[in-house]
């Protein structure tokens, strides 16, 4: 059995994806504070399915990411971290919020590369790198379309996903990925049918703005 202090948030952490967070919740500073004395210092990260990131009694995903933290730095503003996602999991159930979320997990297998999806893999980089340009014209957004990926292809393929766009559920619908053909897969799916709801926007947009004769 594994138990693991829990970070419910609203938004969905990716494996190999980054994830910077500011702290000033009391439970959650008494949660830095023992990661500050862990040698490890990690936590589970999962979808808020209803409910607020402050005050406490949200319902939460199942599905979640641990967060490796890299960095604990204090302002005069503020308490933060820098961690990363790594593994995923599943929570088997939860624990009394005493004094911060903790949850009983089992770890899920790590997705496994396979050198033929190295045309798939780069095929969905230039597609998702041509969503993000189009997609930055028209409004601010996390990630730009020249973001840095990593050299590691299976890393890249999550951070492919992680830096999309998209919606909690479609994000959540990625992080369920069997295989990593899987998660290729629906990434592109997403990736086109976004791309083509944009454009039929945009059309639309041209057509209200047409001048009439």
């Amino acid at each position: 059995m594994t138990v693991m202090p829990m970070f419910p948030l609203g938004s969905v952490l990716m494996p190999a994806m980054p994830l910077p967070l500011r702290i000033f919740e009391p439970r959650y500073l008494k949660l830095l504070g023992d990661l500050m004395g862990s040698e490890n210092p990690e936590f589970g990260v999962v979808l808020i399915e209803r409910g607020d990131e402050v005050g406490g009694g949200e319902k939460r995903m199942a599905l979640g990411t641990i967060a490796s933290v890299v960095n604990i730095g204090t302002t005069q503003e503020f308490y933060g971290l820098e961690s990363f996602g790594t593994k995923r999991f599943r929570v088997t159930s939860w624990l009394p919020d005493d004094p911060y979320p903790l949850a009983v997990i089992e770890l899920l297998p790590d997705l496994v590369w396979d050198d033929t999806l190295l045309d798939s893999k780069n095929q969905l980089e230039t597609k998702v790198r041509q969503l993000l340009a189009f997609a930055s014209e028209f409004t601010n957004l996390q990630f730009g379309a020249a973001t840095a990926l990593s050299d590691d292809p299976m890393e890249a393929c999550w951070q492919l996903a992680g830096i999309l766009p998209i919606g909690e559920l479609d994000q959540m619908d990625l992080l369920s990925s069997q295989s990593t053909q899987e998660l290729i897969s629906r990434t592109n799916e997403i990736v086109t049918t976004a791309n083509q709801t944009l454009r039929s926007i945009m059309d639309q947009q041209d057509e209200w703005e047409a001048p009439t004769l």
